[in-house]
């Protein structure tokens, strides 16, 4: 059986990545593992005792105990068929989350809401995870309802009883990544959700913007691009014949594109290309700026 694993510290955006995670591995027939990373502090001042004095590690152990218990008894509750296990292992929380899911299908973490706007406050340890891992990540910001994945009833109120919303692909036809492409289209199969797959491009100089475009002359780079779309998608299509795709070639930058059509998204899915440095993993433009601002789940799918 695949596991899938989520990151939890016990902070709303971490137990509305459990909440994801849960539905997820259920729909992939998956096993859950809630993974608990904790530092031990080498030691506090006591100014009354002009002293350094152990902080209690025990205590910190009995807290992440119980955070992790709570977590699972509560997703037991509402996914009883789920095999959740949980972990908690003393270290520097990314490196402890890159290691634990390492063999994993999936990583799941969470981010803040950015207070007031839809969006994402990506903190070093899930930037330092989407960078480092070799596996898919997936941030789920706080305050995040299985009801967003899901269209509005007839009356506009929101539901978990009508279909999926969207699973949108920001993709590059020149570096697709065959492992974006199947995550995406695996996604948008288990969701029974179409695929709207958005790629932003610059057109030539002296080209300019806006909708004359694609008139007269300047119909030809525009169309080249869309052929080539279309060719780098129909394998893929062939191999999900029950996957609506719908294809946008848009001009302008892909990150403010992607990041507009995760408001009515139930998942956005970027690549990560598997570059190495000095510096350490290498997050792109595009998926930086979707990380920040995108209003639903975001997927980051490494690839060569």
């Amino acid at each position: 059986m695949s596991t899938l694993t989520v990151g939890l510290d016990g902070s709303p955006q971490s137990l509305a990545a459990a909440d994801w995670a849960a539905r997820e591995a259920e729909q992939r027939e998956a096993s859950l593992r809630l993974v608990h990373a904790w530092e031990p502090q080498p030691g506090t001042w006591a100014p009354l005792v002009g002293a350094f004095t152990p902080v209690a590690v025990d205590a910190q152990r009995e807290w992440a105990d119980y955070m992790l218990r709570e977590a699972r008894s509560r997703l037991a509750e509402s996914h009883p068929a789920l095999t959740i296990t949980t972990l908690q292992v003393a270290g520097p929380p990314a490196a402890v989350l890159l290691s634990a899911a390492a063999d994993d299908d999936l990583l799941v973490l969470g981010s803040r809401g950015l207070s007031g706007v839809a969006g994402f406050l990506v903190g070093s340890v899930a930037h330092a995870a989407v960078a480092g891992s070799e596996r898919p990540v997936v941030l789920v910001r706080a305050g995040a309802d299985t009801a967003d994945e899901h269209l509005p009833d007839a009356t506009g109120a929101a539901s978990t009883g009508t279909p999926s919303r969207d699973v949108v692909l920001g993709l590059d036809p020149e570096n697709p990544g065959e492992a974006v492409l199947g995550f995406a289209f695996e996604a948008a199969q288990r969701r029974a959700a179409d695929l709207r797959v958005v790629h932003g491009w610059t057109p030539p100089s002296p080209h300019g913007y806006g909708a004359a475009f694609d008139a007269g002359p300047d119909a030809e780079p525009s169309e080249r691009v869309r052929d080539r779309l279309a060719e780098v998608l129909r394998p893929w299509k062939d191999k999900f014949p029950g996957v609506r795709v719908r294809e946008q070639a848009v001009v302008g930058s892909a990150g403010r594109h992607l990041v507009h059509a995760s408001r009515d998204a139930a998942l956005v899915v970027v690549g990560r290309r598997n570059r190495r440095s000095h510096l350490g993993g290498h997050v792109g433009p595009v998926t930086h700026a979707v990380l920040q601002h995108a209003a639903t789940p975001v997927a980051v799918v490494p690839h060569d």
